[in-house]
C-alpha cells in the first residue's frame, strides 16, 4: 500500500491525497487550489490523478480547498462513489454550486474583455458548471459518524468528528492486503477544544499513519473568551470614532462562529447596540444548514436553543442578499458592523465595502482566519501601507486587527495533544504532516519528536509514501 501526496502538501491548500491499495485506489479529498493566479489555473485545470481509476473519494469536510474539484471529476470519468457525512453533504450543494456560478461569471466578464481587446490571451472556460455540480452531486453517500463502511475493495472507512466545522470528519481508513490490515488516519482539518458551536474532535484508537493537518503547527492560541472580549473592544473603539468594522468572513463557520460572538457581547452590554449585517449569500445559504443539522452542535449550544432560539438571530442582525441592498449598506456611512465574504479578500462583496473603507482611518478591518500567501488578506495581515483593491492601489489608513484565536484549526498544543491521545491508546506508527506551510511542519516535527513519536516525515508534492 502506498500513499501519493498530490495537495496540501507543504502548503494549506488542495487537500489531495490518493491511496492505493493492493485492489483499489481511494483519493482523500479533492480540494481547489488557492494561490498565484497562473499557478491556481494550471494546478487546478490538470488533475494529477486519472478520475476513471478512482474506486472512491472520501470528503473530510465541505471548505473548498477540500472539496472544490469534486465537480470536475464525473466530466472526466469518475463513476464510482463520493462518501462524506450528512452535514458536509449539504454543505458541498451549496458551496460548490456558488463556486460553479462564481467561476462562470468571471469566465463571462473575462471573455467578454478579451473579446474587446482589454486583455490578451484565449476564451476562458470555469473549471465547472452548475450541471457538473448536479452530476457530482448524484455520486455523493451521506454516512454518519461511527459507522464502518465498505468504500472500496479491500478498503473500509469510519467518519470521527474533528469539530471543525459541521459535518466535518477525521477519517479513519482500514486497507487489507491478505490477512494484514494497515490503518491510515487523516486528521482532515481538525478543530479545537471547548468552542462554542462543535463538539471537540475525537481521539482514534490507533494509526499505522497519521496524516496530520499542521497549519498552526509552530503557535498557541488565545482562549476563545479573550478573542470575544478583544473583538468586543474592537467594535466599541471603531464606534467611538464613528468608523465602520469590516469583518472579511469565511462562508462556513467563520461567520456563524463571529456572529454568535457579536450576539452574546450585545446581550451583555459589551458593545453598543449598532447594525450588524451579514452581507454573503452564501453565508446566509449555510447557516439555514446549520439551522438544519442540531445534531452536530455540542451539548451546550442545544440547551442555549430551548433558552434563547435560534443561536443565529437577534434584534441588531440583519442578512442582506441583494446586490442592491449590499450597496446601500457599503454606501452607508453609519458606524455598524459588517460581515462579508471571502474570508481572504481575494472575491466577493467585501472587496467592495473595503474599497469603501480602507482609505479612512476611523475605520477597522478585523482579519480572524488563516490568510494565504499572495492573497489581499495576507498584505492586509502584514499591515501594508497600501493595497491594490479592484486593480487600483490605494492608501491604506484604516487599523487592521488581526484575531488568530477565531481560528476553526488546533494549535500547536492542541494538535500534540491530540496525537498524544492516540499514543495512550494503541498507539501512532508513523505521522505524515500535511497542510501546512514548510516553517510550521518543522517546528511541530521537532515538537512531535520531543514527546517520542518516532517517523515523522513532511512530504512534499508528488513525493510518494510506502507502508
Amino acid at each position: 500500500m502506498k500513499i501519493r501526496f498530490l495537495g496540501a502538501a507543504q502548503t494549506v491548500t488542495g487537500s489531495m491525497h490518493l491511496v492505493e491499495g493492493p485492489r483499489a485506489k481511494v483519493l482523500l479529498d479533492c480540494g481547489l487550489f488557492q494561490g498565484p493566479r497562473r499557478e491556481t489555473f494550471d494546478r487546478n485545470r490538470n488533475l494529477p490523478f486519472d478520475p476513471r481509476e478512482l474506486e472512491s473519494v472520501v470528503l473530510s469536510h465541505a471548505h473548498i480547498d477540500h472539496s472544490g474539484v469534486l465537480p470536475m471529476l464525473p466530466a472526466n470519468g469518475f463513476g464510482g462513489t463520493i462518501y462524506c457525512t450528512p452535514a458536509t453533504r449539504d454543505l458541498c450543494a451549496v458551496m460548490l454550486e456558488d463556486a460553479a456560478m462564481v467561476q462562470e461569471a468571471d469566465a463571462r466578464f473575462l471573455n467578454k474583455q478579451i473579446e474587446r481587446g482589454h486583455l490578451e490571451g484565449e476564451p476562458v472556460e470555469p473549471l465547472y458548471t452548475t450541471s457538473d455540480v448536479v452530476r457530482m452531486l448524484e455520486l455523493m453517500v451521506a454516512v454518519p459518524y461511527h459507522r464502518w463502511i465498505e468504500v472500496a475493495h479491500g478498503v473500509r472507512a469510519r467518519f470521527l468528528d474533528a469539530g471543525h466545522v459541521l459535518g466535518s470528519a477525521i477519517v479513519e481508513l482500514d486497507v487489507r492486503d491478505g490477512a494484514t490490515t494497515k490503518r491510515v488516519v487523516f486528521s482532515g482539518d481538525l478543530g479545537r477544544r471547548a468552542m462554542p458551536i462543535l463538539r471537540d474532535p475525537e481521539i482514534p484508537e490507533r494509526a499505522d499513519l497519521l496524516l496530520l493537518e499542521s497549519t498552526y503547527g509552530d503557535r498557541l492560541h488565545p482562549p476563545r473568551e479573550e478573542m470575544d472580549a478583544s473583538l468586543a473592544a474592537i467594535v466599541r473603539r471603531t464606534v467611538e470614532r464613528g468608523g465602520k468594522v469590516i469583518v472579511p468572513t469565511f462562508a462556513l463557520e467563520r461567520a456563524q462562529e463571529i456572529i454568535l460572538s457579536l450576539k452574546a457581547s450585545q446581550q451583555a452590554g459589551a458593545i453598543p447596540d449598532v447594525p450588524v449585517v451579514v452581507d454573503s449569500p452564501l453565508a446566509i445559504k449555510i447557516t439555514e444548514v446549520f439551522r438544519m443539522h442540531p445534531d452536530c452542535y455540542d451539548e451546550d449550544l442545544r440547551r442555549k436553543l430551548v433558552v434563547d432560539g435560534s443561536p443565529f438571530d437577534f434584534d441588531a442582525l440583519r442578512y442582506v442578499s441583494s446586490p442592491e441592498e449590499s450597496k446601500r449598506v457599503s454606501a452607508d456611512p453609519s458606524p455598524m458592523v459588517i460581515l462579508a465574504g471571502s474570508g481572504m479578500c481575494e472575491s466577493g462583496r467585501v472587496l467592495h465595502h473595503l474599497r469603501a473603507c480602507i482609505e479612512h482611518g476611523e475605520n477597522t478591518v478585523v482579519i480572524v482566519g488563516f490568510q494565504a500567501p499572495h492573497t489581499l488578506g495576507r498584505r492586509l495581515v502584514e499591515k501594508r501601507t497600501r493595497v491594490r483593491i479592484f486593480g487600483v492601489e490605494r492608501d491604506r489608513r484604516a487599523e487592521i486587527a488581526v484575531l488568530n484565536g477565531f481560528s476553526a484549526h488546533a494549535g500547536q498544543d492542541e494538535l500534540l495533544g491530540w496525537v498524544h491521545g492516540i499514543r495512550g491508546k494503541k498507539g501512532v506508527e508513523r505521522v505524515a504532516l500535511v497542510h501546512g506551510e514548510p516553517a510550521p511542519q518543522r517546528t511541530l516535527a521537532k515538537k512531535l519528536a520531543e514527546q517520542g513519536q518516532e517517523n515523522v516525515t513532511i512530504p512534499d508534492r508528488g513525493d510518494e509514501l510506502v507502508l
